[in-house]
């Protein structure tokens, strides 16, 4: 088990951050579909971490 909560930590972490990164690169060349799909990934990628917290309290 706690294997499985350090890959969903990690997985999360890289999908916060790939959505920082499609946020950041649409927002540079303008604004676009890249900017709700950003702000998705950014919330399932807090969403895990936040399920995850909860579980493990």
């Amino acid at each position: 088990m706690p294997m499985y909560r350090a890959l969903v930590r990690v997985i999360a972490v890289v999908m916060i951050v790939m959505g920082l990164a499609m946020l950041s690169l649409t927002l540079r060349h303008g604004f676009g579909v890249g900017v709700i799909l950003g702000l998705l990934f950014i919330g399932a990628g807090a969403g895990r971490l936040f399920m995850l917290r909860r579980r493990a309290a």
